[in-house]
């Protein structure tokens, strides 16, 4: 249980980490010239970038650790948690202004997770209705329907449901790594779980991107951290087993809640904020 919550926010300080970094590797390459090809080559080149990457793929890895060994609905507060990270993160190397409110919002998520971690019992043990892995293939396939409708829309409406489309491929993630039994090559090839984490995975990041293209990153990362919380632990609850601790049902909601809340109090953070004055950064 110990190690599984380790592992969990140790993925969510690897995503808050390689978010600031990545922002700052991309602002420095937006100082030169030419379409997004150029702008992407340019930022591969910065370290920060690369390290971003890097931490990303260490976070997956922690993230896969994690919910193999802790309940989902653990696992997914812990992840929204990143943003938190994020937050100071970017208090320190982008010389951002958290407002009182905004730590305040970031105690609030170290007290949602530590009521988590006082509550939350051991990884459920039930593999699910035999259907579930082509429920959750179909739900990444929704996904990207989803993703085609909300680029139709404008504005704020468009953000939010390209970012709950997100959230939600990324839910379709946290599921599909429980429901994968065996790693042999053989087995994974007829898995459609693991057709699911692809295709989710997938889509979720496409949705992602259009999202900050054009619309409001609060909004969208506020779809996001619903769509990847809510969903993935009721299926977790209702058809894996997840549990908690006897007598602490209450404790592991109210945790949930608090986390959650805090995460979507952080919302901007998302996308890293606007850069710092150049003198700031250039002292950074």
């Amino acid at each position: 249980m110990l190690f599984g919550m380790v592992c969990a926010l140790g993925a969510a300080v690897c995503f808050g980490t390689a978010t600031v970094w990545q922002a700052m590797a991309a602002r420095a390459a937006a100082d030169g010239t030419g379409g997004d090809a150029a702008l992407l080559l340019r930022a591969v080149r910065e370290w920060r970038y690369l390290a971003g990457l890097g931490l990303d793929g260490l976070g997956f890895l922690f993230q896969i650790a994690a919910l193999r060994s802790v309940p989902i609905y653990a696992v997914g507060a812990a992840l929204a948690s990143s943003l938190a990270v994020t937050a100071v993160v970017a208090a320190r190397l982008l010389r951002v202004r958290l407002s009182r409110t905004e730590w305040a919002a970031v105690a609030v998520v170290c007290a949602g997770l530590a009521m988590l971690g006082l509550a939350a019992g051991t990884e459920g043990e039930e593999s699910g209705p035999p259907a579930l892995p082509w429920v959750m293939l179909g739900a990444a396939g929704g996904v990207l329907l989803l993703g085609l409708a909300g680029r139709r829309l404008t504005g704020r409406g468009r953000a939010l449901v390209l970012g709950l489309g997100a959230g939600c491929g990324f839910g379709v993630v946290e599921v599909a790594v429980r429901l994968i039994d065996s790693l042999a090559p053989s087995e994974l090839l007829t898995d459609p779980a693991v057709y699911a984490l692809l295709l989710g995975g997938g889509a979720a990041f496409l949705l992602l991107t259009s999202a900050l293209q054009r619309g409001s990153v609060t909004t969208a990362t506020a779809g996001i951290v619903i769509g990847e919380t809510i969903g993935p632990a009721l299926v977790g609850v209702v058809w894996l087993g997840d549990r908690t601790r006897e007598g602490l049902g209450w404790l592991v909601v109210l945790g949930f809640a608090v986390a959650v809340a805090g995460a979507l109090a952080l919302a901007r953070f998302g996308e890293a904020p606007a850069a710092a004055p150049a003198a700031e950064r250039a002292g950074a």
